[in-house]
């Protein structure tokens, strides 16, 4: 079987990619990246939840559209809407795709989805424990639970035909809107590039989140020696942020629910440190070119920690994890193992990096 990538006649290729955080889209860049360079005839169609459309947007020409998931039995991100499955379907059918692919990762729900969409060619990650039919076992690439998510990406889109490259780097498109929307936050806050570091203590998991105490411990440390300290994430994480504030006795400019995407892209792209959890703004910074220190709980260091020089992680010392816990179920041990002083030295190293 020909490699679905180097056959011309595979035109119209649809993605299953049914996540909904910003790190899980940024990590699927690098591929995509690749898969346009080598085929630019393709349409590529991104089958996610509608709310991921800013992150989507901001892929440019790797994706041609996004095509909103209803949800399914099985995809555990949002509840299943049954009443969108029919128009999600049909929008599926009228586009006749050549090419399905499992992008998701290591559950067979996923693969269900991406069979339902009728394409002539079906194919991506085989989950754990599934196996695809014979004839089509070329098209499948056993979930390479050893890699980094970027690397997953890679490896799939290289066995279908796309030709590998040099070490690929996410990315992330910063506007003028967005250097303009900047400029404003700076002027208003006072803050100077390279002069301050960002704490963003928030994940949509409680799980992931590193306690306030040991945030403010790490602010407060690094606002003793001349640092402006920073606090980001989302709306829905003011208290969390504001958690931390309170418990730090140096003051702290609170910007969460403050910025859009890209204000905060540039936020990081110009701050001397991010210190945050295992979440999107770890990734994002990472995307912009930031330092960053990312502490992991319960998350996977080898899927989701970034290599490299600017990059450090401190993860948890305790023997159950990683796991995939949304809430611990015994005492959260994950985070005490973690203390303020091993991810302040982290940032400390970092910082003596920087040409600040």
């Amino acid at each position: 079987m020909r490699a679905p990538f180097a056959d011309r006649s595979v035109r119209r290729v649809a993605l299953v990619r049914l996540r909904v955080g910003l790190g899980d889209l940024l990590c699927s860049m690098p591929a995509l990246g690749r898969l346009r360079s080598a085929r630019p005839d393709v349409h590529v169609s991104l089958i996610t939840w509608p709310e991921t459309a800013p992150i989507v947007d901001r892929m440019g020409r790797m994706v041609d559209e996004l095509l909103p998931f209803p949800g399914a039995e099985g995809i555990p991100e949002r509840t299943p809407d049954p009443d969108g499955w029919a128009s999600f379907m049909c929008a599926a059918a009228e586009r006749r795709f050549d090419l399905a692919l499992q992008v998701y990762g290591d559950r067979p729900a996923a693969n269900r989805v991406t069979a339902a969409l009728g394409a002539r060619l079906v194919g991506g990650f085989a989950p754990t424990g599934w196996d695809p039919p014979a004839d089509t076992a070329p098209l499948y690439l056993r979930y390479p639970a050893h890699l980094h998510e970027t690397d997953r990406h890679l490896r799939l889109f290289e066995q279908l035909g796309v030709p590998s490259g040099p070490p690929a780097r996410m990315s992330f498109p910063i506007s003028e809107a967005d250097d303009a929307e900047h400029a404003t936050t700076l002027g208003n806050t006072g803050l100077v590039p390279g002069r301050y570091v960002v704490l963003h203590p928030g994940a949509s998991s409680p799980t992931r989140r590193w306690p306030a105490e040991c945030y403010a411990a790490v602010g407060d440390a690094l606002a003793a020696v001349g640092w402006d300290v920073v606090l980001t994430g989302v709306a829905g994480e003011r208290p969390i942020s504001a958690a931390v504030q309170s418990r730090m006795g140096a003051p702290a400019t609170d910007l969460t629910g403050a910025t859009s995407l890209g204000g905060l892209a540039a936020l990081l792209r110009d701050c001397a440190v991010l210190v945050g959890n295992d979440t999107g703004s770890a990734h994002l910074a990472a995307a912009v070119g930031a330092f960053t220190v990312t502490v992991f709980l319960p998350g996977d260091p080898v899927r989701w920690a970034h290599p490299g020089p600017r990059h450090r992680t401190v993860a948890a010392d305790v023997e159950c994890a990683p796991c995939p816990h949304l809430v611990c179920p015994i005492d959260f041990r994950c985070a005490a193992s973690v203390r303020p002083g091993e991810v302040l030295a982290a940032a400390r190293d970092l910082l003596g990096q920087g040409a600040w």
